[in-house]
Parts: C-alpha cells; structure tokens; sequence
C-alpha cells in the first residue's frame, strides 16, 4: 500500500512523527508539493493525503491507483469531492481536533486586544517604563471583561467551546445560528445576524465559509457596530471583506481587530490589513498546537484504517 503526504511540514514540522502511518504502508512524506508536481509525486499512490495542496479532478482522474484521499484537516475546499466520488473514491476529514486550540487563542486574543501586552511589553523594554514618573503608566482604556458582550457568529464545537470560555470570564454571550433549535447551550442566546454586529463587545467569527457568509464582516454590518467593538477571525479569513475592514479600522469606526486568518495564506504584501490600524494579525496558528497536531495524525490514522477494514469513518463525500 503506497501512501503519499503531499504536505507535512505544518503539520509535523519535526516535533511529532509518522511511524503510525509506516505500519499502514510504503510511506511517502513531502514537505510542500507545488501544483505542477502534485501528479508526478502523487503517481502509484493508492493513499493519498494533503493538508493544503489542492487535489482538482484533473490530478484525480490521471492517478488510476488512486483509492483513498485523507484531508489532514477538517476543511476540504482543496479536494474536488465530487470528481472523487465518481471515481469511488472516499474522500475523509479530521473534526473537531483543533477545537481546544482555536478556543484558545480566541480568548488570548481578546485579552491582548485589551491589554496590548505585546506593544506595552516592547515599550518597557525600549526604556519608557524607566522613563515613567509614576511606578506604572499606559494603563488608561484597561476593562474588565466581566459584563461585556461576546457576539459569536457560529457555534459548532469551536463556537461552543469560546462560548462557555467568555461565560467564565463572566461575559454575556449572543450567537447567530441558522437553526437555534439544534443548540442547547445554557447561558447561550440566540439572536439575529445583524443583531450580534450591533450589540457586540466583541465579535468572534466560528462559522464555516459559504454563499451566505462569504465577505459577511463588511462595511454595511461594521457600520453597525458600536465604535468600542472588536472584531476576531479565526475561522475563514474570506469572511471578511478585508478592504472594507481596513478602511473601518484606519477611520476608528470600531475599536481593533485581531485575526489568524486572512483571505489568501500566505498573504499578498499589499494586504491593507497588515498595515491597518489596531490590528493584530497571528499566520494561522490557532490549529496549530502540539496536542491538537497530535491528534490531527491520530484521528487520520483511524480514518485510514476504517477504509482498509471497509468501514466509513469521516468521509464528507459519495463514492459511487
């Protein structure tokens, strides 16, 4: 059984290991595949996995050994599913790994977008504490969370997990739902759309990327919000319509922003967010923890060996 990652770096840049997937088969670790190379390295492969590296139907249908496409993810945009599925290929994902993670940095950055711990961390040491009249200074504009509303656009098991960390922070949490009903989340109130950007304290984006919320995060809602607001993004970077964003944050209209993730990775260098105004951009890291990474490569193993004994695990396709 060949089995073929096309993209392991990000995944295990050295600190985790592949001896689960050596037990599976004649292994084959690729750093990064570029798109012109993902036919040739992919060749003979009867497993093939990818993190990023785009899976189109054309490199689908000239790799006739092909049974088996793991997405080392829980996103699979990449993979053309359906040109899979008519080859009888199943196509499956890894939820819910990152879950933990991704609350975690939620919160760690509303906490710097509070108290800039960076930015006052830098100055102290550029001497502007030792320059202080006072035994502590920059302080001005601090609160407390306690009380503050935590708008969240989606709640899955990310959202939910950001949910009870805000309640224990003792903040006061709305979400935006399609269907309210399916979530039963005490403390938890269910709100419009609309009405999540203008009550907002701060507003967490947790919802998956489609037609309906594709550039959401735009001039029309921002102007909505009220001018202490923040807007966090650690769901899909194309939520947001990045322009209108950084025009809403240079002109003050609302408070800050902190970001792990922008609508091109990497980004172009004349995104106008990274030289926006009070914003905090992270290189999408939020997924990224050794735990959440470890459990990444356990979960695909078990896909892995599901589909060899026959069995559907995680598969977000048909195969015919």
């Amino acid at each position: 059984m060949r089995i073929v990652i096309l993209d392991g770096y990000t995944i295990n840049p050295g600190d985790l290991n592949w001896k689960a997937f050596e037990q599976l088969g004649d292994l084959q670790v690729y750093d990064r595949t570029p798109v012109e190379q993902v036919t040739e390295r992919a060749a003979g492969a009867e497993i093939l996995l990818t993190n990023k590296t785009k899976i189109t139907a054309a490199v689908i249908n000239a790799l006739p050994s092909l049974k088996y496409i793991g997405e080392l993810a829980t996103g699979f945009d990449n993979v053309d599913i359906k040109a899979a599925a008519e080859r009888g290929i199943p196509v499956c994902n890894v939820p819910g790994y990152s879950t933990l993670s991704v609350a975690q940095l939620t919160m760690a950055l509303i906490l710097e977008l509070i108290y800039k711990t960076g930015k006052r961390s830098d100055e102290a040491r550029e001497g502007g504490w030792a320059r202080s009249k006072d035994f502590c200074y920059g302080h001005a504009g601090l609160f407390e969370l306690q009380g503050k509303t935590l708008a969240l656009i989606g709640l899955g098991q990310i959202g939910a997990a950001v949910a009870k960390l805000g309640m224990a922070f003792g903040m006061k949490v709305i979400a935006s739902v399609r269907n309210p009903s399916k979530y039963t989340i005490e403390g938890v109130s269910f709100v419009s759309r609309e009405a999540c950007f203008s009550q907002a304290d701060f507003l967490s984006l947790h919802c998956p990327l489609t037609d309906d919320t594709r550039q959401m995060v735009n001039a029309s809602l921002i102007n909505t919000m009220k001018p202490s607001a923040y807007i966090i993004n650690t769901a899909r970077g194309a939520l947001i319509n990045e322009k209108e964003l950084a025009e809403a944050l240079n002109n003050k209209r609302i408070a800050g922003a902190a970001l792990d993730v922008l609508s091109a990775e990497p980004p172009a260098a004349d995104n106008p967010l990274l030289k926006a105004d009070d914003c905090i951009i992270m290189p999408h890291i939020a997924w990224a923890t050794k735990e959440a990474r470890e459990r990444l490569l356990d979960e695909s193993v078990k896909n892995i060996e599901a589909f060899l004994k026959g069995d559907k695990r995680n598969v977000v396709n048909s195969p015919s």
